[in-house]
C-alpha cells in the first residue's frame, strides 16, 4: 500500500463545514484522511504499492502478464493509468488496462484477473487499486468532504495446482436505477445522496455477502475475517448488526484511513496481515459497494506469510 503523507484532520474539515469534529467522527468514523498534494501523481503510488506486492511476492516485474488498475481518478483520461504503472515498475510485457466500477473496481479487477488465469492466459497478474478523491471534493458539501480520501493498494495474484489457499467465484452485481446516488461528472464534485446511499449499500452488502458465502459453500461461522469496502464506519457496523457478525472478526480501519473507493479492500488487506490478524488458512470475506450501483463478494482462501514491513507499508499475495 502506498499512502500521501499529508493528513487532514477532521477539525481542518470542519472549519469549512462551520461543523463541530466530532460530529464529522460521530457520523464517518474517520479521524484523519491522507490527501495528496497537488504535486503526486496517483500513477506513482500505485507503483510504490505494486513495488511492494510484487517484493512480497518474489515475483519479478518481467514475470508479470496482466496490469490491472481500478480507479475512477487517474491522472489523465487518456493515457490510462495501468500502462504507466506497468512502465514504471518494470512490467514491460504485461497487457495493462484500467478497470471502473467506482468503488467496486478493485474486486472487479479481482473477478478479471482471476479468470484470466482460471483460463490460462495468465499466470501473474498484478492488481492496484487507486485514487485520489480529495481533487473531486467539494469541502463545503457535508455529505462528501468529511467521507472521502486518497491511497493505493495492490495484491500479486498467481496460478497454483494446489488445493488450497484459492480465490472463491466472485459475485458481482450491479443496478442502473441508483445511479444518481452517487455521482462524479466530467468538470464538477462528487455528489451523493447520503442517507438512501447508506441505505442501499448495507442492504446490497449483507445480500451478497450471503450470496457469495454460497457460492463457496461456507457460512458466516466459517469466516476469519470480514473485510467489507471501507466507506463508513456506520456501515460496516450496520452490515455487522444485520448479519449479526462478532466485531472483533469485522475489519474497520476508516478511523485512520478513511474511503480511498477502490484502494480500500488491498489497504484493508495489506493492514489486517500486517497487525497479524490475517493467518496462512484463514478464510476471508471480502465485500465492495459503489457508484453505478456496483457491488459484489468473494471468499479468499489466504496462503500469503505475514510482510516484512518497509516504510510503514506492508503488501499482500493471495493465491488464484
Amino acid at each position: 500500500m502506498a499512502l500521501p503523507e499529508r493528513l487532514v484532520s477532521n477539525e481542518q474539515i470542519a472549519a469549512e463545514l462551520g461543523v463541530d469534529a466530532d460530529w464529522i467522527a460521530k457520523r464517518t468514523g474517520t479521524l484523519e484522511r491522507p490527501w495528496a498534494l497537488d504535486s503526486e501523481r496517483l500513477t506513482e503510488f500505485a507503483a510504490v504499492a505494486s513495488r511492494g506486492a510484487l517484493a512480497h511476492a518474489g515475483v519479478d516485474p518481467s514475470e508479470v502478464d496482466l496490469v490491472l488498475v481500478a480507479t475512477s481518478t487517474a491522472d489523465d483520461i487518456t493515457p490510462n493509468a495501468a500502462p504507466l504503472v506497468a512502465g514504471l515498475i518494470g512490467a514491460g510485457r504485461a497487457g495493462a488496462l484500467d478497470v471502473g466500477a467506482a468503488c467496486t473496481g478493485w474486486l472487479s479487477a479481482l473477478a478479471m484477473a482471476c479468470g484470466q488465469i482460471e483460463s490460462g492466459r495468465a499466470r501473474y497478474a498484478l492488481v492496484v487499486g487507486a485514487d485520489f478523491l480529495s481533487r473531486f471534493l467539494d469541502v463545503s458539501d457535508r455529505d462528501t468532504a468529511p467521507l472521502f480520501a486518497d491511497g493505493a493498494g495492490a495484491a500479486v495474484l498467481a496460478a497454483t495446482e494446489s488445493a488450497t489457499g484459492r480465490v472463491g467465484p466472485i459475485v458481482l452485481r450491479s443496478d442502473h436505477s441508483g445511479s444518481h446516488l452517487i455521482r462524479l461528472s466530467r468538470g464538477d464534485h462528487i455528489r451523493m445522496e447520503g442517507q438512501e446511499s447508506f441505505r442501499v449499500g448495507v442492504a446490497s452488502l449483507a445480500q451478497v455477502t450471503a450470496e457469495a458465502l454460497a457460492a463457496s459453500e461456507c457460512g458466516l461461522d466459517d469466516i476469519d475475517l470480514f473485510v467489507y469496502h471501507q466507506a463508513n464506519s456506520r456501515i460496516i457496523r450496520a452490515v455487522g448488526q444485520r448479519l449479526d457478525l462478532p466485531p472483533e472478526r469485522v475489519v474497520d480501519y476508516v478511523g485512520r484511513f478513511a474511503n480511498a473507493s477502490t484502494a480500500t479492500l488491498p489497504i484493508a488487506l495489506t493492514v489486517a496481515q500486517a497487525e497479524g490478524r490475517l493467518e496462512p488458512g484463514a478464510r476471508v470475506l471480502l465485500a465492495a459497494f459503489g457508484g453505478g450501483l456496483t457491488w459484489g463478494a468473494t471468499v479468499v482462501e489466504w496462503t500469503a506469510p505475514a510482510p516484512a514491513l518497509a516504510n510503514g507499508h506492508p503488501s499482500v499475495m493471495p493465491t488464484v
